[in-house]
C-alpha cells in the first residue's frame, strides 16, 4: 500500500518491484551486484521507499535489451546448451 508524506506518494520494495515485473530478491541482487544504484530514501525503519521515478527507472532497467555479437552467443550456447 502506497504511503503518502506531505502529498509525494511512495511505494515500499514489494509494490514497486511488482510494478516493474521483478523480484524484490532479483532488485537486492542488482543493487548488490552494482547492476542498479539504490534507491535514495528510507522511512524510520530503514525500508527503501520509491518515488515514481524510482520506478521509472527501474522499468527502465527491466526492459533494457543488449544484443549480442556472434561470439558471444556462440560462447554462451557452447557453455549452457548440452
Amino acid at each position: 500500500m502506497p504511503v503518502s508524506v506531505n502529498g509525494v506518494v511512495y511505494y515500499r520494495a514489494v509494490e514497486a518491484c511488482t510494478n516493474a515485473g521483478i523480484s524484490r530478491n532479483t532488485f537486492i541482487r542488482w543493487i548488490r551486484d552494482g547492476k542498479f544504484e539504490d534507491v535514495a530514501l528510507r522511512d524510520r525503519n530503514g525500508w527503501r521507499l520509491f518515488t515514481e521515478d524510482d520506478i521509472r527507472r527501474l522499468r527502465t532497467k527491466v526492459n533494457h535489451v543488449q544484443e549480442f555479437s556472434t561470439i558471444q552467443n556462440e560462447d554462451y550456447l557452447h557453455r549452457n546448451v548440452q
